[in-house]
Protein backbone atom coordinates (compact mmCIF):
# COMPACT_ATOMS: atom_id res chain seq x y z
CA UNK A 1 0.00 0.00 0.00
CA UNK A 2 1.19 3.50 -0.83
CA UNK A 3 1.57 5.37 2.49
CA UNK A 4 2.29 8.77 0.96
CA UNK A 5 -1.36 9.36 -0.03
CA UNK A 6 -3.00 11.96 2.19
CA UNK A 7 -5.39 13.91 -0.03
CA UNK A 8 -7.27 12.93 -3.19
CA UNK A 9 -9.63 14.79 -5.50
CA UNK A 10 -12.70 13.56 -7.36
CA UNK A 11 -14.44 15.07 -10.39
CA UNK A 12 -17.28 14.22 -12.75
CA UNK A 13 -16.85 15.21 -16.40
CA UNK A 14 -19.04 15.24 -19.49
CA UNK A 15 -22.78 14.72 -19.37
CA UNK A 16 -24.53 13.76 -16.15
CA UNK A 17 -26.10 10.36 -15.55
CA UNK A 18 -27.76 8.42 -12.74
CA UNK A 19 -25.27 6.89 -10.32
CA UNK A 20 -22.62 9.61 -10.18
CA UNK A 21 -23.60 10.64 -6.66
CA UNK A 22 -23.47 7.03 -5.52
CA UNK A 23 -19.87 6.82 -6.75
CA UNK A 24 -18.92 10.13 -5.09
CA UNK A 25 -20.48 8.87 -1.86
CA UNK A 26 -18.50 5.62 -2.03
CA UNK A 27 -15.20 7.44 -2.57
CA UNK A 28 -15.85 9.81 0.33
CA UNK A 29 -17.10 7.18 2.79
CA UNK A 30 -14.44 4.56 2.01
CA UNK A 31 -11.68 7.12 1.50
CA UNK A 32 -12.21 8.66 4.93
CA UNK A 33 -13.40 5.57 6.80
CA UNK A 34 -10.93 3.00 5.47
CA UNK A 35 -7.88 5.06 4.44
CA UNK A 36 -8.20 8.23 6.55
CA UNK A 37 -7.58 10.38 3.47
CA UNK A 38 -8.84 13.89 2.88
CA UNK A 39 -11.29 14.00 -0.03
CA UNK A 40 -11.74 17.12 -2.15
CA UNK A 41 -14.55 17.55 -4.64
CA UNK A 42 -13.65 19.36 -7.86
CA UNK A 43 -16.60 21.17 -9.40
CA UNK A 44 -17.47 21.29 -13.11
CA UNK A 45 -15.01 18.68 -14.30
CA UNK A 46 -11.46 19.63 -15.23
CA UNK A 47 -12.59 23.26 -15.40
CA UNK A 48 -12.68 23.11 -11.62
CA UNK A 49 -8.95 22.43 -11.57
CA UNK A 50 -8.30 25.24 -14.02
CA UNK A 51 -10.22 27.67 -11.81
CA UNK A 52 -9.65 26.03 -8.40
CA UNK A 53 -13.34 25.32 -7.87
CA UNK A 54 -12.59 22.84 -5.11
CA UNK A 55 -14.15 22.02 -1.73
CA UNK A 56 -13.53 19.42 0.97
CA UNK A 57 -16.03 16.57 1.16
CA UNK A 58 -16.97 14.79 4.37
CA UNK A 59 -19.61 12.27 5.45
CA UNK A 60 -22.21 15.01 5.93
CA UNK A 61 -21.76 16.17 2.32
CA UNK A 62 -22.68 12.78 0.89
CA UNK A 63 -25.39 11.78 3.32
CA UNK A 64 -28.65 10.94 1.52
CA UNK A 65 -27.32 11.31 -2.04
CA UNK A 66 -27.13 7.66 -3.13
CA UNK A 67 -30.65 7.87 -4.58
CA UNK A 68 -30.23 11.24 -6.28
CA UNK A 69 -29.60 11.70 -9.99
CA UNK A 70 -27.08 14.12 -11.45
CA UNK A 71 -23.89 15.03 -9.61
CA UNK A 72 -23.35 17.24 -6.56
CA UNK A 73 -20.06 18.35 -8.15
CA UNK A 74 -21.60 19.61 -11.39
CA UNK A 75 -20.64 18.57 -14.90
CA UNK A 76 -19.86 20.23 -18.19
CA UNK A 77 -18.85 19.10 -21.66
CA UNK A 78 -16.72 22.22 -22.11
CA UNK A 79 -13.93 21.23 -19.75
CA UNK A 80 -11.13 20.02 -22.03
CA UNK A 81 -7.99 21.79 -20.77
CA UNK A 82 -6.15 20.88 -23.98
CA UNK A 83 -8.74 22.75 -26.08
CA UNK A 84 -10.11 25.35 -23.70
CA UNK A 85 -12.24 28.19 -25.05
CA UNK A 86 -10.95 31.42 -23.53
CA UNK A 87 -11.53 35.09 -24.23
CA UNK A 88 -8.30 36.75 -25.34
CA UNK A 89 -8.93 40.45 -25.90
CA UNK A 90 -12.04 40.61 -28.05
CA UNK A 91 -11.63 37.11 -29.47
CA UNK A 92 -12.52 33.64 -28.25
CA UNK A 93 -9.46 31.46 -28.74
CA UNK A 94 -8.73 27.79 -28.16
CA UNK A 95 -5.83 27.49 -25.73
CA UNK A 96 -3.98 24.67 -23.96
CA UNK A 97 -4.41 24.93 -20.18
CA UNK A 98 -3.21 21.42 -19.29
CA UNK A 99 -0.17 22.74 -17.43
CA UNK A 100 -2.51 24.87 -15.31
CA UNK A 101 -4.38 21.70 -14.30
CA UNK A 102 -1.14 20.04 -13.18
CA UNK A 103 0.04 23.16 -11.38
CA UNK A 104 -3.22 23.63 -9.47
CA UNK A 105 -3.41 19.94 -8.56
CA UNK A 106 0.05 20.30 -7.03
CA UNK A 107 -0.82 23.56 -5.25
CA UNK A 108 -3.94 21.94 -3.78
CA UNK A 109 -1.83 19.09 -2.45
CA UNK A 110 -3.69 16.40 -4.37
CA UNK A 111 -1.80 13.13 -4.26
CA UNK A 112 -4.23 11.45 -6.67
CA UNK A 113 -7.37 12.11 -8.66
CA UNK A 114 -10.50 10.03 -9.29
CA UNK A 115 -12.07 10.88 -12.66
CA UNK A 116 -15.62 9.81 -13.50
CA UNK A 117 -16.37 10.13 -17.19
CA UNK A 118 -17.08 8.71 -20.59
CA UNK A 119 -14.94 8.48 -23.71
CA UNK A 120 -14.18 12.22 -23.97
CA UNK A 121 -13.39 12.79 -20.30
CA UNK A 122 -11.24 9.67 -20.02
CA UNK A 123 -9.31 10.62 -23.16
CA UNK A 124 -8.41 13.87 -21.39
CA UNK A 125 -7.55 11.91 -18.24
CA UNK A 126 -5.20 9.64 -20.20
CA UNK A 127 -3.31 12.63 -21.59
CA UNK A 128 -2.99 14.20 -18.13
CA UNK A 129 -1.78 10.88 -16.72
CA UNK A 130 0.88 10.76 -19.43
CA UNK A 131 1.95 14.26 -18.31
CA UNK A 132 2.43 13.01 -14.75
CA UNK A 133 -0.90 13.54 -12.96
CA UNK A 134 -1.59 10.44 -10.81
CA UNK A 135 -5.17 9.39 -11.42
CA UNK A 136 -7.61 6.52 -11.79
CA UNK A 137 -10.87 6.45 -13.72
CA UNK A 138 -14.44 5.26 -13.24
CA UNK A 139 -16.53 4.67 -16.40
CA UNK A 140 -19.88 6.40 -16.65
CA UNK A 141 -21.96 6.83 -19.79
CA UNK A 142 -25.57 6.05 -20.57
CA UNK A 143 -24.47 5.15 -24.12
CA UNK A 144 -22.43 2.22 -22.70
CA UNK A 145 -19.84 2.80 -25.42
CA UNK A 146 -16.63 2.49 -23.36
CA UNK A 147 -14.55 -0.56 -24.17
CA UNK A 148 -13.17 -2.84 -21.49
CA UNK A 149 -16.21 -2.86 -19.21
CA UNK A 150 -19.38 -4.89 -19.64
CA UNK A 151 -21.44 -1.94 -18.47
CA UNK A 152 -20.90 1.67 -17.36
CA UNK A 153 -22.57 3.66 -14.61
CA UNK A 154 -25.89 5.12 -15.78
CA UNK A 155 -26.66 2.73 -18.61
CA UNK A 156 -29.08 0.42 -16.82
CA UNK A 157 -31.12 3.32 -15.45
CA UNK A 158 -31.29 4.95 -18.89
CA UNK A 159 -32.58 1.68 -20.37
CA UNK A 160 -35.19 1.44 -17.61
CA UNK A 161 -36.32 5.03 -18.23
CA UNK A 162 -36.66 4.38 -21.97
CA UNK A 163 -38.50 1.10 -21.37
CA UNK A 164 -41.00 2.77 -19.03
CA UNK A 165 -41.70 5.43 -21.67
CA UNK A 166 -42.29 2.71 -24.28
CA UNK A 167 -44.66 0.91 -21.93
CA UNK A 168 -46.73 4.07 -21.53
CA UNK A 169 -46.79 4.80 -25.26
CA UNK A 170 -48.06 1.33 -26.12
CA UNK A 171 -51.53 2.10 -24.80
CA UNK A 172 -52.01 5.30 -26.81
CA UNK A 173 -50.57 3.69 -29.96
CA UNK A 174 -53.00 0.81 -29.63
CA UNK A 175 -55.98 3.01 -28.76
CA UNK A 176 -55.53 5.32 -31.75
CA UNK A 177 -54.13 2.76 -34.23
CA UNK A 178 -50.99 4.84 -34.60
CA UNK A 179 -47.35 4.27 -35.30
CA UNK A 180 -45.26 5.76 -32.48
CA UNK A 181 -41.64 6.62 -33.32
CA UNK A 182 -39.44 7.16 -30.26
CA UNK A 183 -35.98 8.74 -30.61
CA UNK A 184 -33.50 7.68 -27.95
CA UNK A 185 -29.94 8.72 -27.20
CA UNK A 186 -27.11 6.80 -28.83
CA UNK A 187 -24.62 8.60 -31.04
CA UNK A 188 -22.40 5.80 -32.33
CA UNK A 189 -23.73 2.97 -30.16
CA UNK A 190 -27.31 1.69 -30.16
CA UNK A 191 -27.31 -0.11 -26.82
CA UNK A 192 -30.12 1.94 -25.23
CA UNK A 193 -32.42 1.55 -28.23
CA UNK A 194 -31.69 -2.16 -28.63
CA UNK A 195 -32.08 -3.18 -24.99
CA UNK A 196 -35.06 -0.94 -24.18
CA UNK A 197 -36.69 -1.91 -27.47
CA UNK A 198 -36.45 -5.60 -26.68
CA UNK A 199 -37.63 -5.02 -23.10
CA UNK A 200 -40.45 -2.75 -24.30
CA UNK A 201 -41.73 -5.18 -26.93
CA UNK A 202 -41.37 -2.82 -29.88
CA UNK A 203 -41.68 -3.78 -33.53
CA UNK A 204 -38.82 -1.87 -35.20
CA UNK A 205 -35.42 -0.85 -33.80
CA UNK A 206 -33.05 1.35 -35.83
CA UNK A 207 -29.49 1.74 -34.52
CA UNK A 208 -26.26 3.37 -35.77
CA UNK A 209 -24.47 0.06 -36.31
CA UNK A 210 -26.99 -1.19 -38.89
CA UNK A 211 -27.80 1.24 -41.75
CA UNK A 212 -31.51 0.85 -42.28
CA UNK A 213 -34.05 0.77 -45.06
CA UNK A 214 -37.36 2.54 -44.39
CA UNK A 215 -38.96 0.12 -46.83
CA UNK A 216 -38.01 -2.82 -44.60
CA UNK A 217 -39.36 -1.03 -41.54
CA UNK A 218 -42.63 -0.38 -43.37
CA UNK A 219 -42.83 -4.03 -44.35
CA UNK A 220 -42.97 -4.88 -40.65
CA UNK A 221 -45.72 -2.33 -40.06
CA UNK A 222 -47.70 -3.65 -43.05
CA UNK A 223 -47.29 -7.21 -41.79
CA UNK A 224 -48.78 -6.23 -38.45
CA UNK A 225 -51.74 -4.63 -40.19
CA UNK A 226 -52.40 -7.82 -42.12
CA UNK A 227 -52.42 -9.70 -38.83
CA UNK A 228 -55.03 -7.34 -37.40
CA UNK A 229 -52.62 -5.19 -35.37
CA UNK A 230 -53.11 -1.67 -36.72
CA UNK A 231 -50.50 -0.04 -34.50
CA UNK A 232 -46.70 -0.27 -34.22
CA UNK A 233 -43.87 0.90 -32.00
CA UNK A 234 -40.61 2.09 -33.57
CA UNK A 235 -37.43 2.96 -31.66
CA UNK A 236 -34.66 5.01 -33.32
CA UNK A 237 -31.21 5.86 -31.96
CA UNK A 238 -30.33 9.50 -32.55
CA UNK A 239 -27.27 8.37 -34.53
CA UNK A 240 -29.13 5.89 -36.76
CA UNK A 241 -28.88 6.53 -40.49
CA UNK A 242 -30.48 5.21 -43.64
CA UNK A 243 -28.29 3.09 -45.90
CA UNK A 244 -26.11 5.34 -48.03
CA UNK A 245 -26.99 8.44 -45.96
CA UNK A 246 -25.29 10.45 -43.22
CA UNK A 247 -26.45 11.07 -39.65
CA UNK A 248 -29.10 13.77 -39.16
CA UNK A 249 -28.09 16.85 -37.19
CA UNK A 250 -30.27 19.44 -35.51
CA UNK A 251 -27.16 21.64 -35.23
CA UNK A 252 -24.54 20.58 -37.83
CA UNK A 253 -22.09 23.30 -36.81
CA UNK A 254 -21.73 21.83 -33.32
CA UNK A 255 -22.39 18.21 -34.38
CA UNK A 256 -25.58 17.95 -32.34
CA UNK A 257 -27.56 14.96 -33.52
CA UNK A 258 -31.34 15.07 -33.74
CA UNK A 259 -34.19 14.81 -36.18
CA UNK A 260 -33.82 11.29 -37.53
CA UNK A 261 -37.10 10.29 -35.87
CA UNK A 262 -38.97 13.02 -37.73
CA UNK A 263 -37.59 11.82 -41.06
CA UNK A 264 -38.43 8.20 -40.28
CA UNK A 265 -41.94 9.08 -39.11
CA UNK A 266 -42.63 11.15 -42.22
CA UNK A 267 -41.54 8.31 -44.49
CA UNK A 268 -43.55 5.74 -42.55
CA UNK A 269 -46.72 7.83 -42.68
CA UNK A 270 -46.26 8.46 -46.40
CA UNK A 271 -45.56 4.84 -47.27
CA UNK A 272 -47.91 3.06 -44.86
CA UNK A 273 -50.79 5.52 -44.60
CA UNK A 274 -50.76 5.06 -40.82
CA UNK A 275 -51.06 8.08 -38.55
CA UNK A 276 -47.58 8.48 -37.09
CA UNK A 277 -46.39 10.42 -34.06
CA UNK A 278 -42.91 11.19 -32.71
CA UNK A 279 -41.51 11.37 -29.19
CA UNK A 280 -37.92 12.50 -28.58
CA UNK A 281 -37.13 11.28 -25.08
CA UNK A 282 -33.98 13.40 -24.86
CA UNK A 283 -32.40 14.26 -21.53
CA UNK A 284 -35.01 12.36 -19.52
CA UNK A 285 -32.70 9.40 -20.12
CA UNK A 286 -29.94 11.13 -18.17
CA UNK A 287 -32.01 12.09 -15.15
CA UNK A 288 -33.86 10.61 -12.26
CA UNK A 289 -33.04 8.32 -9.38
CA UNK A 290 -30.55 5.58 -10.29
CA UNK A 291 -31.76 1.99 -10.41
CA UNK A 292 -30.44 -0.42 -7.78
CA UNK A 293 -27.97 -1.86 -10.31
CA UNK A 294 -26.33 1.52 -10.89
CA UNK A 295 -26.22 2.33 -7.16
CA UNK A 296 -24.43 -0.93 -6.42
CA UNK A 297 -22.14 -0.70 -9.48
CA UNK A 298 -21.16 2.89 -8.65
CA UNK A 299 -20.42 1.90 -5.06
CA UNK A 300 -18.26 -1.03 -6.17
CA UNK A 301 -16.40 1.11 -8.69
CA UNK A 302 -15.74 3.82 -6.10
CA UNK A 303 -14.31 1.36 -3.57
CA UNK A 304 -12.13 -0.40 -6.17
CA UNK A 305 -10.84 2.94 -7.51
CA UNK A 306 -9.54 3.70 -4.02
CA UNK A 307 -7.83 0.31 -3.89
CA UNK A 308 -5.94 1.22 -7.06
CA UNK A 309 -4.84 4.51 -5.53
CA UNK A 310 -3.74 2.79 -2.32
CA UNK A 311 -1.55 0.44 -4.38
CA UNK A 312 -0.20 3.30 -6.49
CA UNK A 313 -1.65 1.62 -9.58
CA UNK A 314 -2.42 4.76 -11.57
CA UNK A 315 -3.49 5.26 -15.17
CA UNK A 316 -6.13 2.55 -14.78
CA UNK A 317 -9.91 2.39 -15.17
CA UNK A 318 -12.06 0.13 -13.03
CA UNK A 319 -14.37 -2.10 -15.06
CA UNK A 320 -17.05 -4.75 -14.67
CA UNK A 321 -16.11 -8.02 -16.35
CA UNK A 322 -18.28 -11.11 -15.95
CA UNK A 323 -19.77 -9.79 -12.69
CA UNK A 324 -16.35 -9.04 -11.15
CA UNK A 325 -14.64 -5.65 -10.84
CA UNK A 326 -11.28 -5.52 -12.60
CA UNK A 327 -8.93 -2.81 -13.89
CA UNK A 328 -7.35 -2.00 -17.24
CA UNK A 329 -5.21 0.83 -18.63
CA UNK A 330 -7.32 3.86 -19.51
CA UNK A 331 -5.81 4.00 -23.00
CA UNK A 332 -7.29 0.57 -23.75
CA UNK A 333 -10.75 1.71 -22.68
CA UNK A 334 -10.72 4.73 -25.00
CA UNK A 335 -8.88 3.11 -27.92
CA UNK A 336 -12.16 2.14 -29.59
CA UNK A 337 -15.87 2.47 -28.93
CA UNK A 338 -17.94 -0.39 -27.59
CA UNK A 339 -20.66 -0.71 -30.20
CA UNK A 340 -23.39 -3.23 -30.93
CA UNK A 341 -22.24 -6.21 -32.96
CA UNK A 342 -24.65 -6.55 -35.92
CA UNK A 343 -23.98 -10.27 -35.88
CA UNK A 344 -24.07 -10.63 -32.10
CA UNK A 345 -26.42 -12.37 -29.70
CA UNK A 346 -28.51 -9.31 -28.80
CA UNK A 347 -29.30 -8.48 -32.43
CA UNK A 348 -30.03 -12.14 -33.14
CA UNK A 349 -32.38 -12.22 -30.16
CA UNK A 350 -34.27 -9.16 -31.40
CA UNK A 351 -34.71 -10.57 -34.88
CA UNK A 352 -35.73 -13.99 -33.54
CA UNK A 353 -38.50 -12.18 -31.65
CA UNK A 354 -39.75 -10.71 -34.91
CA UNK A 355 -38.32 -7.22 -34.40
CA UNK A 356 -37.20 -5.53 -37.59
CA UNK A 357 -33.83 -3.77 -37.57
CA UNK A 358 -34.49 -2.29 -40.98
CA UNK A 359 -32.13 -4.59 -42.84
Amino acid sequence: MTTSIKRIGILTGGGDCPGLNAAIRAVVKAGIGNYHWEIYGIEMGFEGLMKKLVRPLGPDDVRGIINKGGTILGATRRHDPFHYQEKVGEEIKTVDRSQVVLQHASELGLDALVVLGGDGTLTIAQRLWEMGLPLVAIPKTIDNDLSGTDVSIGFRTAVMTAMEALDKLHSTAESHHRVMVVELMGNKAGWIALESGIAGGVDVILIPEIPFSVERACEKIAERKRLGRPFSMVVVSEGAKAAGQQEVYVDPQHYRLGGISQQVASEIEKRSGSETRVLVLGHLQRGGSPASFDRVLASRFGVHALELIAKGDFGKMVALRKAEVAALPIHQAVARLNTVDPGGDLVATAEALGISLGR
